[in-house]
């Protein structure tokens, strides 16, 4: 089950060629995926011509959702750094 990624955009690969870049999935999307591939992956008839595709998948996805996380607690941070009143002595 090597199903293309829903939302893909074109990008120009070596010497100009056109290939599809998968766009960004949101959190719930990544997740849901993930969650999907595990089931597959932990069933006894997994496809091993597809096991490959699947793996780098979900590292893909996992990846993107480490960006997510990261990003998220910088911008977490950032939003309560500025709810800290100044020290006035300061």
């Amino acid at each position: 089950m090597s199903d293309p990624a829903p939302d893909s955009r074109p990008t120009d690969g070596p010497e100009g060629e056109a290939t599809e870049q998968p766009a960004e999935p949101g959190w719930a999307d990544a997740m849901g995926e993930l969650s999907t591939i595990l089931a597959e992956l932990e069933r006894d008839d997994v496809d091993l011509d597809v096991l490959a595709d699947r793996v780098e998948r979900a590292a893909w996805l996992i990846s993107v959702c480490r960006d997510r996380i990261a990003g998220t607690r910088l911008r977490v941070d950032e939003l309560v750094a500025d709810l800290v009143p100044e020290d006035p002595a300061g």
